[in-house]
């Protein structure tokens, strides 16, 4: 990756206010998220106000008076866009994708059609509603994974082959509030790709004993593995690298994100997702995978704040 000037970095940055919390489904892990990057903040020296977003959120900036917003958001009104524009009215700069690259990705639906549109490989997938037809889905797609539009950290997702588990899915799903999809399930292994500024961090493989990745197996199970540098051909991960710098660029994402994709039974690769504000825990992908390459923790804080810095 490129060699960048820490010192000055740390010196141009000034007061940061970091963003953690909300009130979204994924707060417990913003929360987290966001005092992992805080210590590493406050270890570089860095002046920062660390900020539990609520409904004073405007009168609490305004307050603050940052020359640099983190995000830590996950989830809705933190990385969908709603945040950055409310943080483009008040002119103060942030990390991460604006307000049409992080609306588009948040937005599983929205993002599979672009990239369906550009000629990347997206599975098959449909909108539910109250009226789907249950038993055409199942006909159609055989075994269907049904999660939330808008949600993250694979909360609300399941896998189900028969219309009436079909219909029940989609009842608990709309618990979220966010709309309901189905898409067919790929029997392949999982991959996740950190993206920062363009650049590739090395391809992740995920693998765990549970059904499929779900929020246990990413945040709870102790036995979930996760092999980096995934173990593909430069062939093949040709292919992946390629692919996931055209979904990053196609919606026009900025700073840092994370693309998840996976693979068929016959080996070929479709995208699942792009986060725009991945996790920072300490099983978060990105900072597992940035040390592969030499990247602590703090540096990669360093290499976000830079990417806005400088970028």
């Amino acid at each position: 990756m490129r060699t960048i000037n820490r010192e000055q970095v740390l010196a141009k940055v000034g007061h940061v206010v970091l963003l953690m919390g909300g009130s979204s489904p994924e707060r417990e892990i913003s929360l987290l998220s966001g005092q992992a990057v805080a210590n590493s903040l406050s270890a570089l020296g860095i002046r920062t106000t660390v900020i539990d977003v609520g409904k004073n959120i405007v009168d609490e900036l305004l307050t603050a008076e940052p020359d640099l917003v983190v995000n830590m958001l996950h989830g809705q009104g933190g990385e969908d866009g709603v945040m950055q524009g409310c943080l483009d009215l008040l002119q103060i700069p942030y990390t991460g994708s604006g307000v049409l690259a992080s609306a588009l990705a948040m937005d599983k639906v929205k993002s599979k059609q672009i990239w369906r549109q550009m000629g990347l490989a997206t599975a098959p997938f449909i909108k539910l509603t109250d009226d789907s037809d249950w038993e055409g889905i199942i006909v159609s797609f055989d075994r269907v994974v049904v999660k939330p539009i808008y949600g993250g950290s694979s909360l609300g997702i399941a896998i189900v082959d028969s219309a009436e588990s079909l219909e029940r899915a989609y009842e608990e799903a709309c618990e979220f509030k966010q709309g309901v999809m189905a898409e067919k399930y790929l029997d392949g292994p999982e991959y996740s790709t950190g993206v920062l500024c363009d650049e590739l961090l090395p391809t992740i493989l995920l693998e765990t004993d549970r059904e499929f990745f779900d929020f246990t197996a990413k945040y709870v199970d102790e036995g979930t593995r996760i092999v980096c540098p995934a173990p593909l051909s430069s062939e093949r991960m040709e292919i992946a690298e390629s692919l996931v710098k055209s979904a990053y660029s196609a919606l026009d994402c900025s700073g840092l994100a994370r693309v998840d994709f996976m693979a068929d039974a016959a080996g070929e690769f479709f995208l699942l997702e792009v986060n725009t504000v991945p996790g920072m825990t300490s099983h978060s992908f990105v900072p597992i995978s940035a040390a592969l390459v030499g990247i602590d923790f703090d540096e990669l804080v360093v290499r976000i704040l830079d990417g806005k810095l400088n970028g």
